[in-house]
């Protein structure tokens, strides 16, 4: 499974934009994942790459003490002053692999949309380490998949990456499609290899819909188009912010989340 490294520290520095514009998950991946890991008063979780916070409230609602670690200095204090109300809840700044942190110390360990920045080898051994016996190592992230309701604003779309996003990486377009179950099977498998049990994956669907000013925001908080050159990724921007306005000026955004548990023996 590829993993995505070096890009990390973009986030950082849209992080207001970023807390705004990213959606967050839905009700029922929350109903899912507190039938399986049980949190009240008496619990500790650990949040892996909190980013603006978007997966953080539901996990602080239900009593427990939350310790989260976010690489991005100015993300971190974004979350500490947005979940100020919380007295147990704390920020680490720093990566989660180089966190000195407690061993079997908790009950859950979760990560949205984050862990995929952190080598296999290093998250999966050290998520097993910190968690308690009968903890729940907990990932899921959100899968966007553009205009899929309309096949002539998609061309334009990746006509737009065709002629800026693939040759300033030096990439050829690759063929575009829906995240699958096998995807998520496959994602939820790595687990077993740490020494994880009960192992289960469950997928979520929503659509979002976005005018073309929003759209043109969220994009501009993905790590591979911020590193883009500004003067390059101005045109970029505003060929697709053009194309959705000349399609009816909204934009439909196919999501599916996946949400992989796993226990501690």
């Amino acid at each position: 499974m590829p993993i995505n490294q070096g890009k990390e520290w973009t986030f950082n520095i849209v992080a207001d934009e970023y807390e705004r514009i990213r959606p967050g998950y839905p009700d029922e991946l929350y109903k899912t994942l507190f039938a399986y890991a049980q949190l009240d008063a008496s619990s500790c979780a650990m949040e892996v790459g909190i980013g603006g916070g978007q997966a953080t409230l539901p996990v602080l609602k239900t009593g427990c003490a939350l310790t989260a670690v976010e690489y991005g200095d100015q993300l971190a204090q974004l979350c500490r002053e947005k979940f100020s109300d919380y007295p147990r809840f704390s920020v680490i700044t720093g990566k989660f692999e180089d966190a000195d942190l407690p061993e079997v110390a908790f009950e859950l360990v979760y990560s949205a949309s984050a862990f995929h920045w952190i080598p296999e080898e290093i998250g999966y051994p050290k998520a097993f380490h910190i968690l308690k016996s009968c903890g729940v190592f907990a990932r899921f992230a959100n899968h966007p998949y553009q205009a899929k309701d309309n096949p002539v604003l998609f061309e334009e779309i990746q006509n737009a990456y065709a002629k800026y996003y693939y040759p300033y990486y030096k990439k050829q377009p690759g063929k575009l499609s829906e995240y699958t179950e096998e995807q998520a099977a496959a994602r939820a498998a790595i687990a077993d290899k740490y020494g994880f049990t009960d192992t289960r994956y469950v997928l979520f669907h929503r659509i979002r819909t976005l005018s073309a000013a929003e759209y043109r925001r969220l994009i501009g908080t993905y790590s591979d188009h911020i590193t883009i050159e500004e003067s390059i990724r101005e045109r970029f921007f505003d060929a697709i912010e053009d194309a959705i306005n000349r399609h009816g000026g909204s934009i439909s955004i196919f999501d599916t989340i996946d949400l992989q548990m796993a226990r501690k023996p």
